[in-house]
């Protein structure tokens, strides 16, 4: 049987075309981009589509868009072998991270992908990110399952775990990489799965999507400078639950009597604070110098290596799902869909 794939079309460079008379990139009907890439024929799948009208630039996606591309997922899950989303490169990796959360016992690949350049343009990246991404979305082991059971992410020359990525450049057509996680296949010739590197959930249980994300968190990034003015100002902002407290190295933060202060107050008044580094390889390791260890006796949990997409939206679906704040806790100190190594 052919396979069956889906197509996501939600917007981005990828489905752009530029304004004749400004200049600028505007999207354009999702037919037209399929007719820039004849070749798709060539493949030999049973290929639908959905697109969100109007298409969204990436730049304001937000938890409902995640939520319209879930249930996309959900009424489809039956009658489609995978889904293909296409999307912008900007927010992309915290897509792709929710939607591994949102999406319990996931076993059909969520391939997300894009462009650097339109598809409509000679050197443009999309035509063989789309090709590849169904390609991927269709492979399947030995025994006839899905060879990728999670959200990952193609771009270019990999495929990357989704809740792993980051975007890391605005000019190279290899945009994505996962720092902390090997890739889950390399794209050259041909697609050479890292089996090893693939997700498979312990439950085979049906899909189950979350649709609730708890908005009420926020990030606050370290600098040299910051004033204790500014800090209690952040930390007292009304309805925040969650802090992705983004530190230097691996986990360091000031050591001064007012910053610690600061931070245990607002961790005994119930905000859940996580520590994640701002370098983009390696992790926290809180105990290895004073100045990590003073946020862990504050009672700041060690986020390890996990990414900041991930950080924040893993937050946000803890937060969805009702729990308090020390059950958020706990979770974040396990990994749910291979977001981070504990």
């Amino acid at each position: 049987m052919r396979p069956r794939i889906l197509i996501i079309y939600t917007g981005g460079t990828i489905g752009m075309m530029e304004n004749p008379v400004t200049h600028t990139l505007q999207p354009f009907d999702f037919t037209h981009l399929m007719d820039n890439v004849p070749k798709v024929k060539m493949l030999d799948y049973d290929i639908d589509n959905i697109q969100f009208d109007p298409p969204i630039d990436s730049s304001n996606m937000n938890p409902s868009h995640w939520g319209d591309i879930a249930r996309a997922i959900e009424e489809n899950y039956d009658s489609f072998d995978g889904f293909v989303v296409l999307h912008g490169t900007d927010t992309m990796a915290y897509t792709a991270s929710a939607l591994s959360f949102m999406l319990e016992n996931l076993h059909k690949p969520v391939i997300i992908t894009g462009s650097q350049l339109p598809i409509g343009e000679v050197r443009t990246d999309g035509e063989e990110n789309l090709i590849t991404a169904l390609q991927v979305a269709a492979a399947t082991t030995t025994t006839g399952e899905a060879m990728v059971q999670e959200v990952a992410i193609l771009f270019e020359n990999y495929l990357w775990r989704g809740n792993r990525s980051t975007k890391m450049s605005a000019d190279n057509f290899n945009a994505f990489k996962s720092n902390n996680y090997p890739p889950l296949a390399n794209i050259g010739l041909g697609i050479t799965f890292i089996e090893e590197a693939l997700y498979r959930s312990p439950s085979k249980r049906p899909l189950k999507v979350r649709y609730n994300m708890d908005t009420s968190v926020m990030t606050i990034d370290l600098n040299p400078g910051m004033t204790e003015g500014v800090l209690r100002h952040l930390l007292v902002t009304p309805g925040i639950k969650g802090i992705v407290l983004r530190t230097y190295g691996a986990g360091n933060s000031p050591t001064d009597e007012w910053f610690v202060s600061l931070i245990r107050d607002a961790v005994e008044r119930g905000i859940v604070i996580l520590n994640v580094t701002q370098c983009v390889n390696g992790g926290v390791h809180s105990t290895l110098y004073d100045t990590g260890n003073c946020l862990t006796q504050a009672g700041v949990l060690s986020g390890h290596d996990i990414t900041i997409e991930a950080a924040l939206t893993k937050m946000m679906y803890l937060f969805g799902l009702g729990l308090n704040g020390e059950t958020v806790k706990k979770y974040l100190n396990c990994a749910l869909c291979g977001e981070v190594t504990i």
